[in-house]
């Protein structure tokens, strides 16, 4: 499966309003186009940083879509107060273990060289996910990659922001620690508010 990804740097103060119109008008609208399963949507109510996901059946869907979302891409992003930056990526894992979607989400974006970046997600998959499992209030790990360029994105969900906290430690040895062994660099990491789940992704674990 493929996903879109939009990334707005909006306007705090149009967060609930912005998040409101996804759930209302772009997530029907986007659910109604050929080869759309789903849509999520993560947001920072204190930074207006928000970032909207769609996945799609497979890349030809991906690619026929393009133009016909634009217009509700733009509408989304002018909702939450920012402009839009639209990345495309492959779904290369995804495991849940509750049918919780979780209340919030931890993202790290990751950088590799491109032939290297299916080992990275085997990393993901065989190391840090049978981990991932026994933490408590763990939902759910999704990993994105954009093999061409190297880069790899994941999304870890937790029931509560407790539980999220009890697990910083564990993110930051695997940025720091597991993942360079690897030849991985974590680029960037962030914590959200799980707005909208509804990715539709299936398990591939």
């Amino acid at each position: 499966m493929y996903a879109r990804s939009t990334t707005v740097h909006g306007d705090p103060r149009a967060v609930g309003t912005g998040s409101a119109y996804v759930r209302s008008e772009s997530m029907p609208a986007l659910r109604q186009m050929a080869g759309c399963v789903g849509l999520s949507m993560l947001a920072q109510p204190d930074s207006g940083r928000c970032i909207v996901t769609t996945s799609w059946r497979d890349d030809a869907a991906l690619s026929a879509s393009r133009e016909g979302v634009r217009p509700h891409l733009e509408r989304t992003a002018a909702a939450l107060g920012g402009r839009p930056e639209v990345e495309e990526w492959e779904v290369a894992a995804m495991h849940r273990v509750t049918e919780s979607h979780g209340s919030c989400s931890r993202v790290t974006w990751l950088r590799t060289e491109p032939d290297a970046v299916q080992r990275a997600v085997d990393a993901v998959r065989l190391s840090l996910m049978p981990k991932l499992d026994d933490l408590p209030g763990f939902c759910s790990v999704s990993v994105m990659v954009r093999r061409e360029d190297g880069l790899a994105v994941s999304a870890v969900s937790y029931d509560s922001w407790a539980d999220l906290h009890r697990s910083t430690e564990g993110a930051r040895e695997f940025r720091e620690d597991f993942a360079p062994a690897r030849g991985i660099d974590a680029v960037d990491t962030a914590d959200f508010d799980l707005v909208l789940a509804h990715l539709a992704v299936p398990e591939t674990i």
